[in-house]
């Protein structure tokens, strides 16, 4: 067992670091505000090849090991966890999707360019009364000869508005349960019928639109269809488990700004003739938040360590992405804590790192899911 990192690891750390500094933090406030799709830094994160770090060079991506992909995910969600997430949808969902699932054809087609930055990518599986009741949804793709019919709606999708390529999940037998369930590919731009309702406000999470969709009768070739019919289930549940880990890279990032900021006022702020991080109170929250970043982190190479090996990962994963969602959120909450009144309002952005903590706890598996599934794993063991 090696804690260290390797060279390349370390190097990708650095340079995602200094892009996030450079770039990133000095925007970070006005992200949030404005609550727009950043696309010039996207493009400048494609440019550094960070749209596409796990997949193979073949595919135009930056063909990195999964440690330097959340050690890369983790930076940028220190800077801005809006475009965490919006890394995060458009690589370990949609392009996941298509690098797991997709022939050769539609890797070339659809993968290349999202891995290369040149697309942006959406995975739309929640629907309205279809969140972690995946087998609820409502969405149908009906066979027309060499077509499929696509009718119905989802909501809360990470960059559904912006998206390029969409893998969006329907029913292809209503009766079929899990087994009816399947995927497809789909352009916005091609596809007569896909239509963006709206995108939502948020608490926060700002910079990465999450949308409200529609299909209309959007007719799709046969030939974007992912996989074969009825493996949909099994795609989606694989893509969420190996998603799972970059939530917690989200997480420990987030935590990381908020313990960072912490240390920081703590140095700074006087009371009583001194410093207040000379007082044991703020000494013991910030060794608590410091020891809970690096289990966190620990947890995530642990599952990414196991999804490397070809390894069962799917309690590590759940394990991983538990504990760091509910360490962000209690880190950030300290950190408010620690700011006092200053950390209740907007001119520090202490608040703002509580705000998005709060969504690791709810997205690719809330809290009480992941408890489940960890819970039904050990008592299988």
């Amino acid at each position: 067992m090696d804690f260290a990192l390797s060279a390349e690891q370390t190097q990708i750390r650095q340079m995602v670091s200094e892009f996030v500094d450079e770039e990133i933090v000095p925007v970070a406030a006005e992200i949030d505000h404005e609550d727009e799709f950043p696309r010039d830094l996207i493009d400048e994160m494609a440019d550094l090849g960070l749209l596409g770090m796990p997949f193979p060079e073949k595919y135009g991506g930056a063909g990195l090991d999964y440690h330097s992909y959340v050690i890369g995910l983790e930076e940028i969600s220190r800077g801005s966890g809006g475009l965490g997430t919006v890394v995060a949808a458009h690589t370990s969902l949609a392009g996941n999707m298509l690098y797991e699932f997709g022939d050769e054809r539609q890797k070339d087609e659809y993968l290349t360019p999202l891995a290369g930055g040149d697309d942006v990518g959406a995975f739309a599986l929640s629907e309205a009364g279809a969140g972690s009741d995946v087998p609820a949804m409502e969405t149908t793709a009906e066979r027309d000869g060499d077509e499929y019919v696509l009718t119905g709606g989802k909501l809360w999708i990470s960059n559904g508005s912006v998206a390029d390529t969409v893998t969006v999940f329907a029913k292809t037998d209503p009766d079929a349960g899990n087994n009816g369930i399947s995927s497809f590919i789909v352009r916005p731009e091609e596809d007569d019928g896909f239509v963006v309702e709206g995108t939502e406000e948020k608490l926060g999470d700002k910079g990465c639109p999450t949308a409200e969709l529609r299909f209309d009768d959007l007719r799709l070739p046969e030939d974007r269809l992912l996989g074969e019919e009825g493996e949909g289930f099994v795609q989606a549940l694989k893509t969420l488990n190996a998603g799972r880990i970059t939530i917690a890279a989200r997480g420990v990032g987030i935590a990381r700004a908020a313990f960072d900021e912490a240390v920081s006022y703590a140095n700074e702020r006087e009371q009583f003739g001194r410093p207040i991080g000379e007082f044991q109170a703020i000494k013991h929250k910030l060794a608590d938040m410091d020891t809970k970043i690096q289990a966190a982190r620990m947890l995530m190479h642990r599952a990414a360590d196991r999804k490397i090996r070809g390894e069962d990962y799917i309690t590590e994963a759940a394990q991983a992405k538990l504990y760091a969602s509910e360490v962000s959120r209690e880190v950030a909450n300290e950190g408010i804590q620690i700011h006092g009144g200053y950390g209740y309002t907007t001119d520090f952005p202490a608040e703002r790192f509580y705000r998005d903590a709060k969504l690791n706890e709810i997205y690719e598996g809330t809290s009480e899911v992941l408890r489940n599934t960890i819970g039904d794993r050990l008592l299988e063991d």
